[in-house]
């Protein structure tokens, strides 16, 4: 039995972070440590309600931190949630940004901090070539992070992912200085997540670690962080799937969506860029969509993966050290967490393969896959995941 008093620590990496059971309470600390005075809080319209929100916005105020509230922000940001907060920011002085909440708060306001001082438009820091340089780096708001859910890892991230309704595609948006200052890892704000919120953000990290193995080119780093936040899911995730108030599972498998994120700097592969277009177009949540999409682009990658593969099945302590090995425990822990078997079944539609497999083909994530990709393939690949062809 692990006493969650011992889940606790103070890291430097890849950002400053704060890690236990009750560390919320230090959130106006960690702005009067960076300087903040007016903060904005960027949130969902479903946490924007609950007490964790209220709360911390009370213990601000108490402390002399007057702040405000946004929480315009949907599951899969789009670029007019960036706008209305920004709106916001501005409109209230803000100094700096508090992202709280999943990944899609956290992107969103990650995205708002970024163009606080900035003159050109959002869409003009898209993760292409040295976009990133056209930013002024002094606009750019300090920001503090507080995940809820144990997932994307946006919290160590330099990114934001949000969809460009015009193009209906999604787009990520780049800056250095969009990795928040602070992070406040409390595992208790995890507490109540339902069940299919935790096996869908859950999968979203071991999607991020596994695919960050695989990713082509030496970087020994961050495949030693990507095989240990796999174990950590493989460990956890069932427990926290079936017993939500288990702290000790809450806790690592938040440490586990921060590696994540962490190890695919490596790079990422087939299942995002098909996920983000199936996100954008459809609506389908990410975390979702990458636990659908993996065993198919696993499938299609042998060829180019079977060495890290066995890495990952002597890492988890499997029977045999083999490709089929790590299929057959992703398969039954799908199946244990009640994630569905193809995108067909969770009612998206077949009738647009060819635009799927377009806004896949040109996704930056495309670039690092094991294998080279192709509209075609990717069309091909699109379709396996609608028609459960594995």
């Amino acid at each position: 039995m692990i006493d969650p008093a011992t889940l606790r620590g103070d890291w430097n990496y890849p950002t400053q972070m704060r890690f236990g059971p009750g560390r919320i309470v230090e959130l106006a600390a960690v702005c009067d440590e960076l300087g903040i005075e007016r903060p904005l809080l960027v949130t969902d319209p479903g946490l924007a309600v609950l007490p964790m929100v209220k709360d911390a916005i009370a213990r601000n105020a108490e402390a002399g931190r007057p702040t405000g509230l946004f929480s315009e922000v949907q599951g899969n940001p789009v670029g007019r949630n960036v706008d209305e907060g920004l709106a916001a920011y501005r409109a209230g002085d803000h100094d700096g940004v508090i992202a709280f909440g999943g990944g899609s708060a956290i992107d969103a306001a990650k995205a708002v901090a970024l163009m606080a001082g900035q003159t050109r438009p959002l869409w003009d820091f898209e993760d292409k070539r040295d976009n990133w340089r056209r930013a002024d780096p002094a606009g750019v708001a300090p920001i503090v992070a507080v995940p809820t859910t144990a997932g994307t890892g946006s919290e160590v991230g330099r990114a934001s992912v949000i969809v460009d309704e015009d193009a209906a595609t999604k787009k990520i948006i780049f800056h250095p200085r969009m990795m928040p200052s602070v992070v406040i890892s409390d595992p208790e704000l995890t507490i109540g997540l339902p069940p299919n919120v935790t096996a869908a953000t859950g999968m979203d990290a071991l999607a991020h670690c596994v695919e960050a193995l695989c990713a082509p080119g030496f970087h020994p780093m961050a495949d030693g962080i990507a095989l240990e936040g796999a174990r950590l899911v493989h460990n956890w995730l069932p427990t926290a799937y079936t017993d939500g108030s288990n702290v000790a599972a809450r806790a690592h498998m938040l440490v586990a969506a921060s590696m994540g994120a962490t190890a695919f700097q490596k790079g990422l592969g087939a299942v995002h860029a098909i996920s983000h277009p199936v996100g954008a177009i459809y609506g389908v949540h990410h975390g979702l969509a990458n636990a659908i999409v993996l065993p198919y682009v696993l499938r299609f990658n042998r060829a180019a993966i079977e060495e890290p593969m066995c890495r990952l099945a002597r890492t988890l302590g499997l029977a045999h050290a083999t490709f089929e090995a790590v299929m057959a425990w992703l398969l039954d822990l799908r199946r244990t967490l009640g994630i569905p078997d193809n995108l067909g079944d969770i009612g998206v539609p077949d009738g647009e393969a060819d635009r799927v497999a377009a806004a896949a083909a040109i996704d930056p994530t495309a670039l690092t896959n094991p294998v080279p990709l192709d509209q075609a393939t990717l069309r091909t690949l699109f379709l396996d995941c609608m028609h459960g062809k594995l």
